[in-house]
């Protein structure tokens, strides 16, 4: 039986069918989406503030830990349970954030994230010393609100940029983890030393998460997915599928796979000298004689600054160096971009094992090598992140977002605090309670740190091996699913190249 189609009159109407035989003309394609580029901008800018704060709160405990432990008087294993509860939590809500992502509103998803986290931070700063279960479930709850921009915000930028501009976009993006994250130990010593008590700098977020959340609805929209690939038409890759389905073709998208294991090891160390080095570094002072030791709150820790500012500054150098240098040679390479990443790994390892073993003889060198295994882990945030979105299809970018952050934190940095609290517990329990078994408790349970970087870099190398398949059957139109069928290799890498001709942005 023939298309029927309705057939317009000279005054505009719609009359019957035209009858049989007749074909109805195309439908007309949707209205091509388009973005002032300095609103493009803006809108990256406070993604970058809000990342800012995020990773604030994140790290604003380890600058307070020996004050949060006298206060609660919890032990080093359950003051690692801390951050283990709230990247637990944050991995628990991924991938529902990241369902939403893909499929609902994400500027309504990051607001409602945002809400969350600054409502329980505030509420923790209040919670009496007899009760430690429920600051424990107020770190829970801001990490289920974290949850929900960590997941979803990149996709937002890689929708609206593309290609060379979208690698300085996320290393801007990214430089804001090790600064929010040396801000957050910065933040949290000098309003205690301030105030007398560590509780404001948990009070003072709120209101700058207010203002985040005031310009996020002003001032950020909300792209068509793939949009930037597609030059504003659109998702890319194919109609929207189940969610199992989104799985089940991540998981045989071998470059996800082992970029994946290559962040976890990254997470793992990041987050086990994120929570345990400003603690660490003032058992070392103490160790040389140069501060007493700490028997009550408020505890004076000059390393939670120092180690502060190392992070911040090495972060902002180690974001912008490895987005330069992979935007460079990735033009004589394509494969760049994970080989980057596993050189620093592998070179950041050993840096890393002196800067523990040198720490009992000579604390400035040790300093000086922690600063480097800093700078070289630093180089591969915003690389990583550009891999992951240049082989995925648009449609999927949510959920790989999700499961990244999800495996990330569950082997990673979910757990790494907790095990170096609890390995340093249990050293100490066979040990004389001195200050110096103390120190070598805890300098010999960061020793696997070492190890699992240099695994890391493996990880990546592997990523290199598949990268170029990958990213070419991720911008060939229909593909992106395991039941695809297989297209010509020219076929795909014509595609691949085309793929990033498109620009989300046009000149007002």
């Amino acid at each position: 039986m023939s298309a029927q189609c309705p057939e317009p009159r000279p005054g505009g109407s719609q009359g019957q069918s035209p009858g049989p035989g007749r074909q109805c003309p195309p439908p007309a394609p949707p209205a091509r989406w388009s973005l002032p580029r300095w609103r493009a901008y803006v809108a990256a800018a406070v993604l970058c503030y809000i990342n800012l704060l995020n990773y604030m709160n994140w790290f604003i405990i380890a600058g307070v830990l020996l004050d949060v432990q006298t206060f609660f008087h919890i032990s080093d294993s359950d003051a690692g349970l801390l951050q283990t509860v709230f990247i637990g939590c944050l991995l628990l809500s991924a991938p529902v954030f990241g369902y939403l992502g893909d499929r609902h509103s994400r500027k309504a998803t990051m607001g409602f994230g945002i809400l969350l986290w600054s409502g329980a931070g505030l509420a923790g700063s209040f919670i009496p010393r007899q009760y430690a279960w429920l600051f424990f479930l107020s770190r829970g709850t801001m990490g289920t609100g974290s949850g929900s921009y960590a997941t979803i915000a990149p996709t937002v930028l890689g929708d609206l940029f593309v290609r060379d501009q979208r690698t300085c976009v996320l290393a801007a993006f990214y430089i804001f983890i090790p600064v929010g994250s040396g801000l957050g130990y910065v933040l949290g010593s000098a309003v205690t030393a301030l105030t007398g008590s560590w509780r404001w700098a948990l009070r003072i977020m709120p209101c700058l998460e207010a203002v985040a959340l005031i310009l996020l609805i002003l001032l950020v929209p909300d792209p068509p997915r793939g949009a930037a690939e597609t030059q504003g038409e659109g998702s890319a890759g194919g109609s929207r599928s189940s969610w199992f389905k989104d799985v089940r073709y991540l998981g045989r998208n071998w470059s996800f796979v082992w970029l994946t294991l290559g962040v976890t090891a990254m997470a793992f160390v990041a987050g086990a000298l994120g929570f345990w080095a400003p603690k660490f570094l003032l058992e070392a002072r103490v160790v040389h004689g140069l501060q007493p030791p700490c028997l009550q709150e408020p505890c004076s820790n000059p390393d939670s600054l120092i180690f502060g500012s190392l992070t911040i500054i090495t972060g902002v150098i180690g974001v912008i160096l490895g987005a330069e240098v992979a935007r460079r040679y990735k033009k004589a390479n394509p494969r760049a971009e994970p080989l980057i990443c596993a050189s620093s790994l592998l070179a950041a390892a050993p840096c890393l094992y002196l800067a523990l073993v040198l720490a009992p003889t000579n604390l400035l060198v040790s300093y000086v090598f922690l600063a480097l295994g800093e700078l070289l882990l630093s180089c591969n945030w915003a690389v990583a992140a550009d891999i992951l979105l240049s082989v995925v299809v648009p449609r999927c970018r949510g959920t790989a977002e999700a499961l990244q952050i999800t495996v990330g934190h569950i082997l990673g940095d979910a757990g790494s605090p907790y095990l170096m609290g609890l390995i340093s517990s249990a050293l100490r329990a066979r040990r004389p309670d001195t200050y110096l078994q103390r120190f070598l408790s805890l300098q010999q349970s960061f020793l696997c740190c070492a190890f699992v970087v240099a695994l890391g870099g493996g990880c990546f190398l592997l990523t290199a091996l598949y990268l170029e398949r990958d990213w070419a059957r991720a911008w060939q139109p229909g593909t992106g699913t395991p039941d695809s069928k297989d297209v010509d290799s020219k076929d795909l890498e014509r595609q691949a190249l085309l793929s990033g001709t498109g620009a989300s942005t046009e000149e007002p």
